[in-house]
């Protein structure tokens, strides 16, 4: 059984277009699971982690992958994810289960819109990092720069481990600081590191640079702090166990520089990870007992534990369904029955696949530590499986709301049914893509992250499926809100003969500010059993259930509080449905009275283009009600970042691409929900109902 202590599971993740696959690509090679290195864009068929025709074509990463390399005396289960936001969900799902990330920066773009996102995901996680700065061959590279933006913007201390010998065109390797030697990369594919001296002209800078890392690395390390200060020489044994002592606590981030693309530095990182990101015994886990009032429960990764695992991702294949997993405690065995917590259903584990990207190699069991995929069961992403005796349930995955949607219709009516079937595995695959049908026109509504996301999805389904498809303008999802708190006192009375209904219901409904993060909170203060405590529940079901459909233009109800002061019941009238349907006329009348106001989703964008066009860009997306937040300028191009309504960003890359001759680029995230001003709010709700007006 091998050490589990010499076990990493690490994720790759970063903004768009700032050399993660790239990255992976090299590791992959240097530890001699490929023997050619692909790139992600040209004539060599596409990088290895990228195996979806769609994501060689396109040259981005759409789902994640996973595979295993050793590396000396470790295995590292590596998963490489999507930089692009509309896949955030995969990012999202893989630093769920992984112990530690690497997290990859342009020395160029330095800290970018979507590095922020990453970065909340990894801290909602409390996921270790090690931060690598690569593209230091690129013209403007500037890793001092990133490193200040890492302080600044992510709020990280940062402890520099290396600086590079030369950038942009002369970058030839790097300089690492607890060894104090100079590591160059040579042979035509840099597999030959080559240790010597540091160079003379970066002795003075190395050393700065050596007492830097001292000074931070000391504030954590009395021993360290003593040696300085009786000036005794400080070993790399020593450092190293500091730093991997504060980068498990999350208290510190060592940052490491290179290209992958030109082969520098890639084998230092493996070599980073082995010694400083945590092991599967490094990082508690915690599980709820849902047989003891879901108290919390340390998970051990001890394989003679009783199992308890996680299904994180879910991939509908034509044998079947995939479920990626990893493995907390104990074992999974091929042949086993467990207790799926989510379902409280026993289910049997049929084939266990350890992964190499599309490829995998089929293993009779998987302990503690482990990320593998089940070919079994109607599992959901977020299950956890756990021995029969137990019932642990493991924190779910976040999931971030769609926030836009377009109508979808089969070119020929016989291919309705493939395409519900089609679109319910997308749904299974990807919590983040929604599918509705609009009660009053009767169309396929689908619901995603961006455009990007969505039409990734209409060509799988012209791909995978073979279907025609006939798309509809793209919709934004707004939603509505209350603006001033008004009081309720409803009843509800129906007599038919025999039982009657009778429910009473007062209170109040109360407007949530921007920061609250629940979209919804019920409280009852109601006292003396004027209301029985069995319908309480049946009065907040009754007021979500008036949630779905605002009657401004029929979006979903957010950022309300409803509190339930007092009412009456009945001793023969009253039940569970009277209290509902009483509970849900209160609700959208209050509403009607609260000044009810339309919600836009606000995206943040991020342009990067030569100077001289920074005018038109800034007063382009002031034109699209875009609020400038800053620009910023790097050596001849200009970065604008800016907040600007997502209904006004359709077609931006093709006006950017007029504007900038084709040399703008740009990237967007969604950033909230605000208010729609007034003359914008009539005009969407006029268009809202002339959309869904019955057709004659």
């Amino acid at each position: 059984m091998a050490d589990i202590r010499q076990l990493r599971n690490i994720g790759i993740s970063a903004h768009i277009d700032s050399g993660k696959t790239t990255l992976t690509e090299r590791m992959l090679f240097y530890a001699g699971r490929i023997h050619r290195m692909n790139e992600v864009r040209g004539d060599t068929g596409g990088a290895t982690m990228d195996h979806m025709d769609l994501e060689r074509e396109r040259g981005i990463t759409i789902a994640s992958a996973a595979t295993t390399v050793s590396w000396k005396d470790r295995t590292i289960n590596i998963i490489d994810t999507p930089g692009h936001v509309d896949f955030t969900i995969e990012v999202e799902r893989s630093l769920r289960v992984l112990d530690g990330a690497v997290l990859v920066l342009c020395a160029v773009g330095g800290v970018q819109s979507q590095s922020l996102t990453v970065d909340r995901q990894m801290k909602r996680y409390r996921v270790p990092r090690i931060a690598f700065i690569n593209k230091c061959d690129r013209s403007g590279a500037d890793p001092g720069r990133v490193i200040a933006e890492l302080e600044a913007k992510l709020g990280h201390v940062t402890v520099p481990l290396q600086i590079p010998i030369g950038l942009e065109a002369t970058h030839e390797g790097v300089v690492d600081l607890v060894t104090m030697q100079a590591y160059y990369f040579e042979g035509p594919n840099g597999t030959q590191v080559r240790v010597a001296p540091i160079p003379d002209n970066l002795r003075d800078e190395a050393q700065r640079a050596r007492n830097g890392m001292l000074d931070t690395l000391s504030l954590y390390s009395d021993t360290l702090m003593e040696r300085m200060l009786e000036e005794q020489p400080v070993d790399a044994a020593l450092l190293i166990e500091i730093i991997r002592e504060q980068t498990i606590a999350r208290e510190i981030t060592p940052v490491l520089c290179g290209s992958a693309f030109k082969n520098k530095g890639v084998q230092l990182l493996l070599d980073a990870v082995a010694a400083y990101l945590p092991s599967p015994v490094d990082r508690i886990a915690y599980a709820r007992d849902n047989e003891n009032e879901g108290a919390e429960v340390a998970l051990s990764a001890d394989p003679d534990e009783s199992a308890v695992a996680m299904i994180f991702k879910i991939v509908e294949e034509s044998f079947g369904q995939l479920a990626f997993t990893r493995i907390y405690q104990g074992r999974l065995e091929r042949g086993q029955t467990y207790f799926n917590t989510h379902s409280q259903k026993k289910q049997r584990v049929g084939r266990i696949l350890k992964m190499h990207a599309n490829h995998r190699q089929e293993i009779d069991c998987a302990e503690a530590g482990d990320i593998v995929a089940l070919i079994s069961g109607d599992f959901d992403s977020g299950d956890t499986l756990c021995a029969t005796s137990h019932n642990y349930s493991l924190e779910s995955i976040h999931v971030a709301d769609p926030v836009i949607s377009l109508s979808i219709r089969p070119a020929r009516n016989i291919d309705r049914d493939r395409l519900s079937k089609a679109l319910h595995r997308f749904c299974h695959e990807d919590p983040t893509f929604h599918v509705r049908t609009d009660e009053q026109s009767g169309e396929t509504i689908i619901s995603g992250m961006g455009e990007l996301h969505l039409d990734v999805y209409v060509e799988r389904l012209r791909r995978e499926h073979k279907l025609e498809i006939e798309v509809g303008a793209p919709q934004v999802t707004y939603r509505e809100a209350p603006t001033r708190e008004v009081a309720f006192d409803h009843k509800h009375r129906k007599q038919t003969g025999g039982s009657g209904q009778y429910a009473h219901v007062i209170g109040k409904l109360i407007p949530q500010s921007d920061d609250v993060e629940e979209e919804y909170t019920f409280e009852s203060v109601v006292k003396g059993g004027r209301i029985p405590t069995e319908y309480i529940p049946s009065c907040d079901k009754g007021f979500q259930s008036a949630r779905g459909k605002g009657p401004l233009a029929g979006f979903e109800i957010v950022r309300i509080k409803m509190l339930l002061e007092d009412g009456t019941h009945h001793a023969v009238d009253s039940s569970d449905l009277a209290f509902q349907v009483c509970a849900r006329d209160a609700f959208l009348d209050a509403f009607r009275r609260s000044a009810p106001a339309l919600l836009e989703p606000i995206v943040t964008v991020e342009v990067e283009a030569p100077a001289e066009y920074q005018g038109n860009i800034v007063g382009d997306l002031s034109g699209r009600r875009g609020l400038i937040l800053g620009t910023d300028t790097r050596q001849n191009l200009t970065v604008i970042r800016a907040e600007v309504p997502l209904a006004r960003m359709f077609g931006y890359a093709t006006d950017l691409r007029s504007a900038t001759r084709g040399e703008g680029t740009f990237t967007m995230e969604f950033a909230c929900y605000r208010r729609v001003p007034a003359d914008i709010q009539q005009e969407v709700i006029l268009s809202r109902r002339q959309a869904v007006a019955p057709k004659t």
